[in-house]
């Protein structure tokens, strides 16, 4: 009899906790949410604009509970411009003005105010800064463009935003997160130092950079092409005195665009999330620099069914390369990694790529998830430094599950 009710009870505790769970379904958007834009028109007077003079802006949502005194800040990503012209055409679309793209962005993944899907940072100050100098918001030339009439000010927007978010609450953080995705990752690697010293009093600061470690790839096909190109958004934002000496005393300032020459120098605990077969440095870093810009190419990168044998095995010569420069560098205890095989570029703001075990192809690494291994990583629970090294062919992991079938997911994981 005493057995009969001890099951009718954990029968009762798990049914009572479905229910929470779908009581909580229903009052939050699931699908994630749409936050509007802070326009912070003050910092135009600063010279703090977007390429095309506009001014920068944010997305904001306040922080409640016990994450109201805790910080999320991430960096949007969208490339660079590499030449005049190049920041002249991106200064009229998506990535150059925030007066070209509505009034609000959608916040997921590490973003998500959903505690099932994000259950270390859902109730943390969030924020998500529109990207549109296109220079991972490290340029700062005074004159405007006389040709162009383009402007290049990503530092100031980089610190005007800053500034802002220290008044609303952010100086007195006691737990913070500097993140971002592709050149918001590389950003990210880049100010992350700067970032920690903006709140020296908090206990607990560090950065997460996915998809933004751009390799070098010195002895891969294109080496030269990817140098130039980086050379030339180095000079195009006349970067040189604004990337970190520890590197440009070493090295030409145009490698320092390369984290593989950074983060050895950096202090603050940094996380590395990747696919060895990063999908844009793949396509954008490797294949086109060394063979064009091709059809051919351009149906691999898109569907890696239609892949020849002779490409697949050139992009398993970049999986290579690119393990070879994560192994390469220093052995730091304070830092994460988290490298899968899955053909993909940007995780932590898509709720497939980050919450449970339900990506299809499944973005697991030791049996943790994206988020599970951050969150642990970030509150030091437990360290996570791995590298999926088994799977030497790319994975088609984009997932076919529908927005029920991952809340079954995630619901079976908090039994």
């Amino acid at each position: 009899m005493q057995r009969m009710e001890k099951h009718i009870q954990t029968m009762a505790g798990h049914w009572l906790k479905l229910l929470v769970c779908s009581l909580m379904m229903m009052n939050t958007q699931v699908r994630g949410a749409y936050v509007e834009f802070t326009f912070l028109e003050s910092a135009v007077s600063k010279g703090a604009v977007c390429l095309n003079g506009s001014p920068p802006a944010y997305s904001y949502v306040k922080g409640y509970g016990e994450g109201v005194s805790n910080w999320v800040v991430f960096l949007e990503g969208g490339g660079w411009c590499h030449s005049k012209r190049d920041c002249q055409a991106r200064a009229k679309g998506y990535f150059g003005s925030t007066l070209t793209r509505g009034n609000q962005t959608f916040f997921s993944g590490l973003l998500d105010e959903d505690k099932l899907y994000n259950p270390d940072f859902y109730n943390w100050n969030k924020v998500y800064i529109v990207y549109c100098d296109g220079s991972s918001f490290m340029s700062d030339i005074e004159e405007i463009d006389p040709e162009t009439n383009v402007t290049y000010r990503g530092a100031r927007i980089f610190n005007a935003v800053m500034e802002d978010l220290l008044a609303k609450g952010m100086k007195d953080a006691k737990n913070a997160v500097l993140a971002g995705t592709s050149a918001g990752g590389l950003a990210t690697i880049l100010h992350c130092d700067y970032f920690r010293g903006l709140i020296p009093n908090a206990s607990r600061v560090k950065c997460i950079s996915d998809s933004g470690f751009f390799i070098h790839a010195k002895n891969l096909l294109g080496a030269e092409k990817r140098e130039d190109y980086y050379a030339n958004v180095v000079a195009t934002h006349r970067l040189a005195k604004f990337l970190p000496a520890s590197c440009t005393s070493k090295t030409n300032s145009s490698l320092c665009l390369f984290p593989e020459n950074l983060v050895g120098d950096i202090q603050t605990p940094l996380f590395i999330l990747e696919s060895a077969f990063d999908s844009y440095q793949v396509e954008h870093n490797y294949m086109i620099p060394a063979f064009g810009n091709t059809s051919e190419w351009n149906e691999c990168n898109t569907n890696l069914t239609r892949c020849t044998s002779t490409q697949i095995q050139l992009i398993k010569d970049f999986r290579v390369a690119f393990i070879e420069t994560l192994q390469k560098l220093d052995n730091c205890s304070s830092r994460g990694m988290f490298v899968h095989s899955c053909y993909l570029h940007g995780h932590i703001t898509v709720k497939r790529g980050w919450s449970c075990s339900s990506v299809v192809g499944n973005n697991v690494l030791e049996n943790k998830t994206i988020g599970k291994a951050i969150g642990d990583w970030y509150f030091d629970r437990s360290s996570f430094q791995h590298i999926d090294t088994t799977n030497a062919v790319p994975r088609n992991c984009t997932g076919t599950l529908t927005s029920e079938e991952l809340q079954k997911k995630c619901i079976h994981q908090l039994d």
